[in-house]
């Protein structure tokens, strides 16, 4: 059998829902979901000790639970279909998604935890590795990996981007977690609503083939997870929000056009803070906020940019919340814009934090219904799929969210130990944000560098006052 990273693959099958699709026969793909289809699969998964029973008894109880799954969520086990106008639907077709068991049984939960950067054999762990989501016209839309450690399991989950953003695939990871749990009944019904402001009758082409990547993904890379407490974060918080540069005059730098819509993972769940949502230029700079903006100073700082050097921090938002009426907040698919926010280097690292936290913030509460309306129409005048990467050395692109409930895929004999990804869209500067295991406000930043940006950061006083040690 073929191996990756090590990853010995033992067997590979086809799981087709446990009810055939009556309900849904199609979904057009809306103007969130179409510009992502020159993004590779999200592939995310998480870390759990071993079961309390034998690995054969798991495959089995994990490929039932992932039919049942389906049958909730029938889009996934489709395929893409262009029609004759152009316009690109997900067929509900029952055509079924990846199953594959692989073995790593060298490897222990130890030996992938510990290390300071974060070692290649995650990678191994994923199927579907830079699959572009166009390509779900002829493959799966969701590969399902079981990895076998020596005293662990890694289930790793890959979907199509085109078809989930960050909160559609947690509510799925997380509904096929709670079935194998024993649940008869999930606990979040997916909403395959397509009336909405999302769906369009613009349309995007291609070019012969399908759309590539924009970023070279051959660069070479560091991956780490930075841990920061809640009292770091809140300290951050107290940081950004006491001083006096704060005031409704502040300026906010211009965005620009072609950054309305970014290829993002996600923002939110549901559970809004509202921090993130008062349109109210008085209303306090949120702790992610003022996290984003020591990042955004920091990483600024480590790469040595000259100070006329414009940077961008681009911060994933969750349109379902924003619009009027609002979207169902388990909304199936992709209802995600990007922000992104601009300041010279030299500005940026010569002003206090307050400076880039209230940047962002305020790019934020300005992003309510109007906003977002004009980010969809500015996309139906010029249908396109936007670059991802780091084209101009000088950008930072947040994805994922602290809110998604990624703790929660508890399979039935515990919660995970910790999340991971895959190789899927990862560039120099490209950062996601995940909730820290304990709970109480703590997050993780999943930061993908240069390998001499990263050391920058590393030897940053600044940033690495509020990394918690690893425990």
């Amino acid at each position: 059998m073929p191996s990756s990273s090590n990853t010995t693959i033992v067997s590979r099958c086809t799981i087709y829902p446990d009810q055939k699709s009556s309900t849904i026969k199609a979904l057009k793909l809306s103007v969130s979901d179409l510009p992502m289809l020159s993004c590779q699969y999200i592939q995310k998964g998480v870390l759990l000790t071993y079961p309390p029973y034998s690995i054969n008894d798991l495959i089995k109880f994990l490929k039932r639970s992932l039919s049942v799954a389906l049958s909730h969520f029938p889009a996934l086990a489709g395929r893409l279909q262009t029609d004759s106008t152009g316009h690109v639907h997900i067929v509900c077709n029952d055509a079924g998604v990846d199953f594959i068991q692989a073995k790593a049984r060298h490897l222990s939960i130890h030996t992938i935890l510990s290390p300071t950067h974060v070692p290649e054999c995650f990678k191994g762990f994923f199927a579907m590795d830079k699959t572009v989501s166009y390509s779900g016209h002829s493959k799966p839309l969701v590969a399902v990996q079981v990895t076998e450690l020596k005293d662990g399991i890694f289930i790793g989950c890959t979907v199509n981007h085109a078809v989930t953003d960050g909160t559609s695939f947690w509510n799925f990871f997380n509904t096929f977690a709670e079935i194998c749990k024993g649940s008869k009944k999930i606990s979040k019904s997916p909403d395959f609503s397509r009336n909405t402001m999302l769906d369009s009758p613009a349309v995007l082409k291609f070019p012969p083939g399908g759309p590539k990547v924009t970023f070279s993904g051959d660069e070479p890379l560091r991956e780490r997870i930075f841990r920061f407490s809640r009292d770091a974060i809140l300290k951050l918080k107290l940081r950004a929000n006491n001083s006096n540069f704060r005031s409704n005059s502040a300026e906010i730098f211009g965005k620009q056009s072609n950054d309305s819509w970014k290829i993002v993972n996600g923002e939110s769940n549901g559970k809004v803070d509202p921090l993130f949502l008062k349109n109210n230029e008085t209303a306090e700079i949120s702790s992610f906020q003022s996290l984003c903006a020591q990042l955004w100073r920091s990483v600024t700082r480590a790469r040595k940019l000259s100070p006329s050097k414009m940077t961008t921090f681009r911060m994933a938002v969750n349109c379902r919340h924003r619009l009027e009426p609002r979207l169902d907040p388990y909304y199936f698919g992709n209802a995600i814009q990007s922000i992104p926010t601009v300041a010279l280097a030299g500005k940026l690292l010569s002003k206090d934090l307050s400076f880039g936290a209230d940047l962002l913030h305020k790019n934020v509460v300005a992003h309510g219904d109007g906003t977002v309306r004009k980010g969809i129409a500015n996309w139906e005048k010029e249908p396109r799929l936007f670059p991802l990467g780091n084209l101009d050395g000088a950008s930072i692109t947040m994805g994922s969210s602290p809110r998604f409930p990624m703790y929660d895929n508890d399979f039935g004999w515990g919660r995970p130990l910790a999340v991971r990804s895959g190789r899927a869209n990862k560039f120099d500067g490209k950062i996601s944000a995940f909730p820290g295991r304990d709970g109480n406000g703590s997050v993780d930043l999943e930061v993908v560098l240069s390998p001499d940006t990263m050391t920058g950061l590393e030897n940053d006083d600044e940033f690495m006052q509020y990394v918690s040690e690893i425990v």
